[in-house]
């Protein structure tokens, strides 16, 4: 059997700070939150050039493509050598406007009700 020099997918996150820990890109993409052409793909998936990653993290989904494979942790001025965020400006506006609406509750009123906390719940599509 050949070895391929193609890095896991799980490593390539990592190197790239598309997550904090090798693990935690390991439980991204255990869990389904990770996914190439629409489907969800196991840690030990091979990562190769040109191939578009989408990361499902809460209320948006992030999409990237490869430029270059890596295997060790690179610094974050060099991670735009390997990826190309083409996550749609929709995406982010969506994130910006769940913030506006989230920190428009006044200091002092204390945790939300039930029912406020259901529709927080929705408005993140939490309730799945």
């Amino acid at each position: 059997m050949e070895r391929s020099d193609a890095p896991r997918i799980d490593k390539w996150l990592w190197a790239v700070r598309a997550f904090k820990t090798r693990s935690q890109a390991t439980e991204a993409c255990r869990s389904g939150k990770v996914k190439i052409d629409d489907q969800p793909v196991k840690p030990s998936r091979e990562v190769k050039p040109e191939m578009i990653i989408q990361i499902h993290r809460g209320p948006i989904t992030q999409t990237f493509k490869v430029l270059g494979l890596l295997k060790k942790r690179v610094g974050a001025k060099l991670v735009d050598q390997y990826l190309e965020d083409i996550t749609p400006d929709v995406e982010y506006q969506k994130l910006e406007l769940i913030k506006s609406k989230t920190s428009t509750r006044p200091r002092g009123t204390g945790r939300p009700t039930k029912k406020e906390r259901r529709d927080l719940d929705t408005w993140f599509g939490w309730d799945d």
